[in-house]
């Protein structure tokens, strides 16, 4: 039996799964949710949230010892030319606790902030990426996570103390199974005091050296019989050690960048799992993983606005040094250019990321759409920053690290940071899902009030009572579209110059939400469909989040204290205080990033969409096969999709522990 055929699940039951598993309440304000309905809601940012000083002084202390670690511990190049990170590198970062830096301290952790967590991150990808990786695999998505938010008691007793020494990961993908988890084949079946699991899980990131693991599997429905309570089924999250008779990771895989990820291949045949290991309750893992998702998407921010740091010092260091034709390469406009973009761009993805680790450590907003807007946008900028930096660099960055030196130069890892960063815009959602899951977010409100008038399953009079519903919601909104503190030239004046990108944000803001509106009642039902709009309208809101927290970030930088509160990075003060330059940094950015912005609206109802989904369909038809000849295919043959079925292994068990 195929996999496709095995597997098939249609369309409605497919978005059914995803729905249900949303958090549909809204407790708390967000700005990001307000931002897309045309409410430029500055106050919920606005002064920059600053860590207290407990969080501080315990923070800046381990940084303190994780730089000089990662400074006199870690070969990089090692890492890259032998695709592994030494036991000695892991069992070092272990001492330092930086496998528990979320874990609060009762549990033997560090009880980092999240903004900490985040700039610890900073400082190890900065070196290895594999590494940041490892540590945010394990501490962002992985066991501790999940047992931390959704967690008994007993369960945080037992397995928290393991998660703050040992490594752990999160296996949900299986070969047939990526962003639609209502495919998803993994079962465990009970079975007396114990769930039986069986199934395959791909792109374990930690599978091959974890010590414990969160598996998504589902059970299934079983109706009460007898003395039997029943099981309600569905997708569940287990806690599952390693070490369990039946577990084989078949496969350690290697990629295009991050050489030294331990990510596999894992097996699970009739693996006995006690009912103590569950997770929340039966059918709720979707939720647990997208919860934990919210402030877990954090990490990848974290590496690219290291990358960032890292691309701004090598693009200004080396423009200076290199002569074309009587001057510096940096003082030719061309280059100019991409140098000011870089800058500007990763003191962008640190305000982004500064500003979303604290929002989630006050606990005073809901953050699900902010982090997802940082990681779609970091991600994907990161990579743009990445590119220009090669090509400042000309063919040194194309050459390895290792090349450059072996002749003698500086070995500066620009095509590997290239590499390593192009992971990002795929990992915990690929930047096309993140667009569609931030477009449902965004467009909540709408569905709330109008979503019977589109379904085709509500009968006439839930449609009938949607519509009145509705009327009354908009006959509210619309007229706070018409025109706001953006039109009005003293707003925002505490920011100088930035107040006029403030303005520019909140009209902008009214704008998009006038486009949603239209759209929805353009399309109805059909906006779904429509995700060349969906994708450029989330883009829309994410450089208008970026520019928002470019602003306040400059205004705190601008202060006395800073946006870290008045100890600095490092207890007395920062090195470099920003002042003036922040705010040219500011506006240079907000300046690239309304160019951007003003082509997304263009783009919204002037594109080629309609005709490129014409076009690919008779692409797949095979009507343009003749394109593809004249060439060969270098690939190794075999299926498209390796099978999965449930069963014992035939392969060697590549798991392997550290320490």
């Amino acid at each position: 039996m195929s996999q496709s055929s095995h597997a098939h699940v249609d369309e409605r039951t497919a978005r059914k799964v995803a729905e249900e598993a949303r958090e549909t309440e809204w407790r708390l304000p967000s700005f990001g949710k307000q931002l897309f309905l045309g409410d430029f809601r500055l106050d919920l940012i606005h002064p920059h949230p600053r860590p207290d000083g407990e969080a501080r002084r315990k923070g800046e202390e381990f940084l303190a010892r994780l730089t000089e670690f990662c400074a006199t511990k870690i070969d990089a190049a090692l890492i890259e030319r032998e695709s592994r990170i030494p036991d000695d590198v892991v069992e070092g970062l272990r001492e330092l606790g930086a496998l528990g830096m979320k874990i609060p301290e009762k549990y033997g952790g560090l009880g980092l902030s999240q903004l900490y967590y985040g700039r610890a991150l900073m400082i190890v990808g900065s070196v290895s990426p594999a590494l940041g990786a490892l540590l945010s695999a394990h501490q962002s998505i992985g066991v501790p996570q999940p047992v931390k938010l959704f967690g008994t008691p007993e369960q945080k007793d037992e397995w928290l103390p393991r998660c703050a020494k040992q490594v752990s990961a999160f296996l949900l993908t299986e070969p047939d199974v990526g962003s639609d988890p209502a495919r998803l084949r993994a079962t465990a079946v009970p079975d007396g005091d114990d769930y039986v699991l069986n199934g395959v899980k791909l792109w374990t990131t930690n599978g091959v050296i974890a010590d414990l693991v969160v598996v998504m599997a589902r059970v299934p429905k079983q109706e009460r019989t007898g003395g039997d309570g029943g099981h309600r089924g569905g997708i569940s999250a287990f806690v599952v050690d390693m070490s369990t008779p039946g577990i084989t990771v078949e496969n350690r895989n290697a990629f295009m960048g991050l050489r030294g990820i331990e990510n596999g291949v894992t097996r699970f045949h009739d693996v006995r799992v006690p009912k103590a290991n569950l997770i929340g309750k039966e059918g709720a893992g979707l939720k647990v993983a997208l919860t934990t998702l919210n402030t877990g998407r954090l990490s990848l921010p974290a590496i690219c606005a290291a990358s960032g740091k890292w691309a701004a010092r090598i693009a200004r260091e080396w423009s200076k040094e290199r002569v074309q034709w009587g001057r510096p390469v940096g003082e030719h406009e061309a280059v100019s250019r991409k140098i000011a973009f870089i800058a500007a761009t990763a003191y962008a993805m640190e305000a982004i990321l500064d500003l979303s680790s604290q929002l989630a450590d006050d606990e005073r907003n809901d953050i699900r759409i902010e982090a997802a807007l940082a990681k779609l946008w970091s991600s994907e900028m990161a990579c743009r920053a990445a590119d220009e930096l090669v090509q400042v660099r000309g063919g040194r960055g194309y050459e390895t690290a290792e090349s450059l030196a072996a002749r003698g130069e500086r070995g500066v890892p620009a095509e590997q940071v290239l590499r390593d960063l192009r992971i990002n815009r795929i990992f915990e959602g690929s930047t096309e899902i993140m667009h569609l899951l931030i477009a449902r977010e965004a467009v909540d409100a709408h569905l709330s009030v109008a979503g019977d008038i589109i379904d085709p399953d509500a009968s006439t009079g839930q449609k009938a009572r949607a519509a009145a519903k509705a009327g009354g919601f908009y006959a509210r909104w619309l007229p706070t579209l018409v025109t706001g503190a953006g039109h009005r030239p003293k707003s925002y004046a505490e920011f100088g110059e930035l107040a006029k990108h403030l303005r520019y944000v909140e009209r902008a803001s009214r704008k998009l939400a006038r486009s949603i509106f239209y759209a929805a009642g353009r399309w109805q039902g059909g906006l779904e469909q429509r995700q060349g709009f969906l994708g450029r309208m989330v883009d829309i809101g994410a450089e208008l989040f970026a520019m928002s927290a470019v602003c306040v970030r400059a205004h705190a930088d601008s202060s006395a204290e800073g946006p870290l509160g008045s100890a600095g990075r490092d207890g007395e003060g920062p090195a470099t205080a920003p002042g003036a330059s922040a705010v040219l940094l500011a506006d240079a950015f907000c300046r690239q990033s309304r160019v951007r912005v003003d082509e997304l609206f263009d783009g919204l109802w002037r594109n080629t969409d309609a005709m490129d989904v014409k076009l690919a369909r008779a692409v797949l038809a095979g009507d343009f096969a003749w394109v593809e000849e004249g060439v060969l295919d270098p690939s190794i043959p075999g299926p498209w999709i390796a099978p999965s079925e449930p069963g014992a292994s035939e392969k060697e068990d590549v798991h392997r522990t550290i320490g």
